[in-house]
């Protein structure tokens, strides 16, 4: 099983497909989960601990903006565990984490310094490009020990 991130964090599709695949799928809504879920913090969006700060730090020097460096505390170790990564560009959705066009520069970045299988397309705008999206995900997907 290849631990596979899918980027940007509202791909959600993908993430199901990565997983009917056999793989692990490495998304930020599964990250997002664990701290909402976490006995002893407040409800959202108060649930951000001093360590989570200083994680963001490793990722983000200090006089990036506060929430660039506190998307890649979330980001940034699901990049450390990929093995692989699906990166999909120009998808329109333009709000919550995806819509720091910052975060979305450095969280390529480092995945593409990481030297690990990446596939980047191209989000579909009918539905032959989505049926070749799919197809290309798939061959991706296949192609991984």
């Amino acid at each position: 099983m290849v631990k596979v991130m899918v980027y940007p964090p509202t791909s959600m599709i993908l993430s199901d497909l990565v997983e009917r695949m056999g793989h692990e799928a490495l998304v930020i809504s599964k990250e997002v989960r664990k701290k909402i879920n976490t006995p002893g913090l407040d409800s959202p969006p108060l649930n951000i601990t001093p360590e989570d700060t200083k994680r963001g730090l490793r990722y983000a020097a200090v006089d990036v903006p506060s929430g660039v460096r506190g998307r890649m505390a979330l980001i940034g170790p699901m990049i450390e565990m990929a093995d692989a990564a699906i990166m999909v560009q120009g998808g329109g959705c333009n709000l919550g984490c995806a819509g720091c066009e910052r975060t979305n520069e450095l969280a390529g970045f480092l995945l593409r310094t990481k030297k690990i299988p990446i596939l980047e397309m191209r989000y579909p705008e009918d539905e032959t490009e989505a049926k070749w999206f799919v197809r290309k995900i798939r061959e991706f997907l296949e192609g991984l020990e």
